[in-house]
């Protein structure tokens, strides 16, 4: 579908694309059912209105509920948020577990900006700030969430400076009956790239029970999930560039059967597409997941623990080459690492070319929460802790090694995990709202490198290297709500935190030298810094119901321990001794938000203007050495800033009888601004970041018992590399997004409803370096007892 056509297919949703936000609880006469649950002290652009808001509503504040989640293909909990304004996951396919979340101009990469919780206990991986740390997602399957609450930006003190992007928090389903449930699934994807064809299949199975008797203070609820899919392949080879290589047409083995594609990113430094050789291999995915959590309620007193275990296993088994030898036998390399194709050589190694894969993480959640008066204050007492009990990686080097079960490499991680702790009083005295706290969090890493014989068990593992670190961060806040009257309210809060990295460190196995062969420790020197944030928020009701609101925050976003002390690998399998920088300068930002509401008869519009500028932002850097080989390294960066528009809209039971619509429109300009690191990055668009997201869900009832729904999610064509010097629609580039989506909801009865859906309808190929799910179709089943 081309650029235009998209945009004439889109026009008529864009008033309404998806957010799913919907109605603002104020006092202000614009929120129409569920209007009584509202708290007038609140701003909201909200989609639901059964339950408050689980999080401080400053700024831009959305809440989704059942009402936006019917008309979402929705198979990782994640999905569920993917029609929210100017916010996204990067979800690459079903049972994904890199699925990082970004909002506004965050870099899709940038992770440790957004702070994620399940019923207010953390699940955000602070343990670095890259796709490779995403929030425990897992722990919670979309059919037990209840809303998510999503808020964008740093203005409320109660919450760390990693809320710089903004805060997701899912509110899970309460014990509020006996009842039995179950949920079946079954998805089917055509994938066709390159040369990879593959008809892949998955499902998942879901059940539990709640109890809760008749006038009992106790609930119980228990329940488990199991999801197999095949996803496409991630990833696909090329053959290597070098300039002294390329120029001799006669080095290396003569091949056949590559693919040139001329849309894909050149080799660095040049203007060579280097050709496709072959994929990856496709992922299969299972992932298990178990869920319990155990209620208290008594007049005032709340108290609640919940317990999630979720077991993820990927395989990446079956790399496919293209190619053949001259005699058409299928070629993977060879031990030159010479290859010679269209009248030009390349490099091909054999030894880190089609290599298979394993991996394996096992996470828990433990969180108990406990909410009851004392002393004239509201108080509650938030403690929980997130471990990896597992986190295990193990690649063959090259194809023939993978299929004999040779020599590899195994990646182990632990003790790996984070203990997080937060304590709020609240109180209101006349016209004020008082809230106190403090909050705590723990963060550890420990990284192995291993050499092994049989790649598959990680036998006879030679230690390469092994990074590790901790930090601590601990903060105190204050906000008091002052309500000068009916119509205004004004919020100011302050937090402070210090922060400590210690214990971190380095062991490498010499290459050379008189300690060749035998590892090397490297410690580094703890660190300690701190930071005040201040914050304030003032909203007014105008004459009319137009209701404004203007948030003002600074925030300070510390390093990970990751960033800090915790290497990662060349392209090439060694180690990037350049990859951490334990002298890295923590984030700190200046925002504001202008939010602007009001009610046009059946059609809810509002208006938010965002800005943000940060000093040192902390980058990944991504390019090549000298010998070709991708390197990644993290820098601050001095200024970066960003600032950009949101138009939000819903409508219920309009222009017709049981048609609901929601929908967002968002323009952003994220440039950096001072890099004295990269000059030629200053002025730049800043990556991966595009200047439009559109978005739009419209759900029609046909019948009391049939429910139509389309979706559409569009991104326009963002940089893919902080020069800009890369933009395309291909593999390896951020490209332009969009996507439509079907969906159709047919109740049996009260207790029995199945449901169909397409995503991605037109099978438009999108790119976040990896490749996006293509036509993806999906039947389900529910049931309820």
């Amino acid at each position: 579908m081309s650029r235009i056509s998209r945009a004439l297919f889109c026009a008529p949703f864009l008033p309404w694309a998806p957010c799913a936000t919907a109605h603002a609880q104020t006092v202000s006469p614009i929120i129409t059912a569920g209007a009584d649950t509202a708290r007038p002290d609140d701003i909201l652009v909200i989609g639901q209105n059964k339950h408050p808001i689980a999080i401080e509503p400053r700024g831009l504040s959305v809440s989704l509920g059942d009402a936006q989640f019917a008309g979402v293909n929705a198979t990782n909990v994640e999905d569920l948020i993917k029609y929210a304004p100017d916010f996204f996951v990067r979800s690459r396919y079903i049972g994904d577990n890199n699925g990082v979340p970004g909002f506004r101009g965050t870099h899709s990469t940038q992770s440790a900006r957004t702070l994620v919780m399940v019923d207010g206990f953390v699940i955000s991986d602070f343990l670095g700030n890259s796709f490779s740390y995403p929030p425990a997602w897992g722990v919670v399957s979309p059919h037990e969430v209840q809303q998510f609450d999503i808020v964008y930006g740093p203005y409320s003190a109660r919450y760390v400076g990693n809320s710089m992007g903004g805060i997701v928090n899912i509110t899970t389903r309460a014990p509020e009956k006996t009842e039995a449930f179950f949920n079946l699934q079954n998805f089917y994807q055509p994938y066709d790239q390159f040369k990879s064809h593959d008809d892949l299949w998955g499902h998942s199975a879901e059940g539990g029970f709640a109890w809760k008797p008749r006038d009992s203070s106790w609930g119980a609820r228990l329940s488990a999930r199991r999801l197999i899919n095949q996803a496409q392949p991630m990833q696909y080879y090329q053959l290597g560039y070098s300039a002294a290589v390329y120029d001799n047409p006669t080095a290396g083995t003569p091949i056949l059967g590559a693919v040139v594609d001329p849309k894909l990113m050149p080799a660095t430094g040049t203007k060579v597409v280097t050709p496709v050789v072959g994929d990856y291999s496709m992922i299969l995915s299972r992932q298990d997941q178990t869920r319990a959590e155990l209620r208290y309620d008594q007049g005032d007193v709340h108290s609640e623990l919940l317990f999630a275990y979720w077991w993820n296993e990927e395989k990446t088994l079956d790399p496919a080459s293209y190619i053949t030898d001259a005699a058409g036998n299928p070629f993977y390399g060879n031990s030159s690492g010479l290859v010679s194709f269209g009248g030009h050589s390349y490099t091909l190694n054999a030894a880190s070319s089609f290599r298979q894969g394993l991996f394996f993480k096992n996470e828990y959640l433990v969180g108990g929460k406990i909410e009851a008066p004392l002393a004239g204050f509201d108080v509650r007492l938030n403690l929980s802790t997130l471990r990896f009990a597992r986190q295990d990686s193990y690649q063959s080097n090259g194809y023939a090694a993978g299929l004999a079960d040779g020599a590899g490499q195994w990646t182990r991680q632990g003790p790996t995990g984070w203990y997080t702790g937060d304590l709020l009083a609240t109180r209101t005295i006349g016209r004020h709202a008082l809230a106190f706290g403090v909050d705590a969090s723990l963060y550890e890493t420990d990284q192995s490198v291993f050499n092994t014989s049989h790649w598959r068990e990680g036998s006879d593992p030679a230690l390469t290297t092994r990074t590790f670190g901790r930090n601590t961060t601990v903060g105190v806040f204050a906000e008091d709500a002052i309500a000068f009257g009916d119509a205004t309210k004004l919020t100011v809060g302050a937090r402070y935190d210090r922060w400590h990295a210690y214990d971190g460190g380095i062991i490498a196995v010499a290459s050379s030298g008189a300690q060749a062969g035998l590892p090397v420790t490297q410690h580094y020197a703890g660190r300690t810094d701190h930071a005040w944030s201040p914050k304030v928020a003032l909203r007014h009701i105008f004459a009319g119901d137009w209701v404004a609101e203007l948030s003002l925050a600074m925030a300070t976003r510390f390093p990970t321990v990751g960033e800090l002390f915790q290497g990662s690998l060349n392209g090439d399998g060694s180690f990037n001794a350049n990859s951490f920088d334990p002298t890295l300068k923590p984030e700190r930002s200046k925002d504001a938000n202008l939010l602007l509401r009001h009610r046009f008869g059946p059609v809810t519009l509002t208006g938010s203007a965002f800005y943000q500028r940060v000093h040192n932002s902390i980058f990944n850097f991504l390019g090549f050495n000298q010998n070709g080989v991708s390197t990644s390294s993290f820098k601050n960066i001095d200024i970066t800033r960003q600032y950009g528009v949101e138009l939000i809209a819903e409508t219920h039971n309009w222009p017709i009888d049981r048609l609901d619509m929601d929908g967002n429109a968002a323009w952003i300009d994220a440039i950096t601004v001072k890099n004295p690191s990269d000059p030629a990055s200053e002025g730049v668009a800043f990556p991966r970041i595009p200047r439009w997201r559109l978005n739009g869900n419209l759900r029609y009832r046909v019948t009391p018992t049939l429910q139509a729904v389309i979706g559409v999610r569009y991104a326009s064509r963002p940089n893919s590399d902080i020069d800009g010097l890369y933009r395309g629609d291909d593999y390896g580039y951020t490209s332009e997004l969009f996507a439509l989506d079907l969906r159709a909801n047919y109740d049996v009865s009260k207790r029995l409803r199945f449901s169909a859906g397409v995503n991605n309808l037109t099978n438009d190929k999108a790119w976040v370096y990896h490749p996006y799910p293509q036509r993806t179709f999906l039947m389900e089943a529910g049931v309820k007892l």
